[in-house]
């Protein structure tokens, strides 16, 4: 038996606390099997940006026509793009794989770990005790139960990263944020994509008005169909054929390609870790209950990021992690606020959001404002030859206090941050964005404009 201070299970978000735990000169443990930086850099945020990024590259160059630049693109070297994502991954995991082998002040148990009895993880042949633990275990792409999945070779988000060779078509199951993003990646270097989703529109979590938008530019490259629902694969010399039923009618479709990939949600990774043997509450999906603290029901247990199934962002997962280890270490504890966190999908065009949606906030029973303004009604848009887009922001009518933000559009990540940053400071109004001077001409006026367009909804 081997015995810490602190023991963290997960080294994505998690070395927020491993750092926190050695700069405080306690004896720390992490406990992580695959490469270190989690899901974020390995298979997640970090990996899918440097695919993504090129293509937005190739969009722009084929969209150039309509301000009269003809350019064409004579190939894409799928290899490349591959390799310069894969080898800055390599990079940043061998950085913090030298760090960690240096630093004697941490043990890093790389296997797997089992919770075997209250406050007690069996790693390997080993068993690692603690007075404080953080869990921070992620998760993993959920696989549906599909007649056949199991007989058919397909794809995660995981495994499409280690791709060779460019498919020529692929079918994908899904029609999130990870189904989006990689349908706009393989769609704009010229895989023929085909998305089949169960739900009836594109990112369901969004304004309904977002998910229009984004199906109707994602529907001029690619095949979706919307209320399908995939319920049986199979797989004949290499061709994947799925059998879908329409979610109202129960007529049935099929469509072949050369690669399937499922991207249809994610799981957490409790059913390996098995928290409940230490006294930690599951809810019935399997994330691990926390309350506003981030404590678990079982004492000097914290759990935070995608292992909680909150907001499974990494920039949350840090927020949560700090507010983690400061309710460890301190009798004042501070509660978890999401209010203002926001999230952005990297599709074409891009996507952003922050706070309530309109129907959220009428459900809660505000009195709302909604403000809307187009992109290529901005200068700047009319420079960038109007592109479909526009941001929407919902108000507390009695109070002026935004209680959300929208957007679709170019720049949505970066336009998306100025409301945020009025949400999370203040009296949290509108009054920062109404009176901030806006540099003309930039994209940023479309924020401000949004907020003069404001009607009773």
């Amino acid at each position: 038996m081997e015995k810490y201070d602190v023991l963290v299970i997960g080294s994505g978000s998690g070395m927020i606390i491993a750092a926190k735990a050695v700069a405080n000169g306690m004896r720390t443990a992490l406990v992580e099997s695959g490469p270190l930086g989690g899901t974020c850099l390995n298979r997640g945020c970090v990996p899918s940006k440097m695919l993504i990024y090129p293509a937005d590259v190739l969009s722009t160059i084929r969209e150039a026509e309509k301000l009269g630049i003809n350019a064409t693109v004579n190939s894409v070297d799928f290899k490349k793009i591959m390799e310069n994502m894969q080898s800055l991954v390599t990079e940043d995991v061998e950085r913090q794989n030298r760090a960690m082998a240096t630093d004697q002040n941490i043990k890093w148990f790389k296997n797997v770990g089992e919770f075997v009895s209250d406050y007690t993880l069996k790693v390997g042949d080993n068993l690692v005790k603690a007075d404080k633990i953080f869990i921070v275990s992620g998760a993993r792409p959920d696989i549906p139960p599909i007649k056949g999945i199991n007989n058919v070779n397909y794809l995660t988000s995981d495994t499409a990263l280690q791709l060779k060779t460019q498919p020529k078509s692929m079918i994908i199951i899904g029609g999130g944020y990870i189904a989006t993003e990689f349908s706009h990646f393989f769609s704009s270097i010229g895989t023929n994509v085909t998305i089949i989703q169960r739900n009836p529109r594109l990112l369901p979590d969004e304004e309904p008005e977002i998910s229009h938008l984004l199906e109707e530019e994602l529907a001029r490259k690619m095949k979706i169909h919307t209320n399908y629902e995939a319920i049986e694969v199979k797989e004949t010399n290499g061709v994947k054929t799925v059998v879908a039923k329409n979610r109202d009618n129960a007529t049935l479709k099929e469509f072949s390609a050369e690669t399937l990939l499922i991207a249809a949600g994610r799981i957490p990774n409790s059913d390996i870790l098995k928290p409940e043997k230490t006294g930690v509450e599951l809810d019935n999906r399997g994330y691990i209950k926390v309350n506003q603290y981030l404590e678990t029901r079982k004492k000097n247990i914290w759990a935070f990021g995608d292992a909680i199934g909150k907001q499974m962002f990494k920039h949350v997962a840090n927020y949560e992690g700090q507010i983690a280890w400061h309710n460890a270490l301190h009798d004042h504890k501070v509660s978890v606020d999401y209010s203002a966190a926001p999230h952005a999908v990297f599709t074409h065009p891009q996507i952003a959001s922050v706070g309530l949606k309109e129907a959220e906030a009428k459900q809660q029973g505000y009195k709302v404002l909604v403000g809307t303004a187009f992109h290529k009604d901005t200068a700047q848009g009319a420079a960038m030859g109007k592109p479909e887009g526009f941001v929407k922001i919902v108000l507390e009518q009695k109070t002026g206090k935004i209680l959300g933000g929208h957007t679709i559009g170019p720049f949505a990540s970066i336009l998306i941050q100025e409301v945020v940053n009025a949400m999370a400071c203040g009296d949290k109004t509108l009054m920062p964005i109404i009176r901030g001077m806006h540099i003309h001409p930039a994209m940023s006026e479309v924020v401000q404009n949004a907020l003069v367009n404001l009607r009773e909804a």
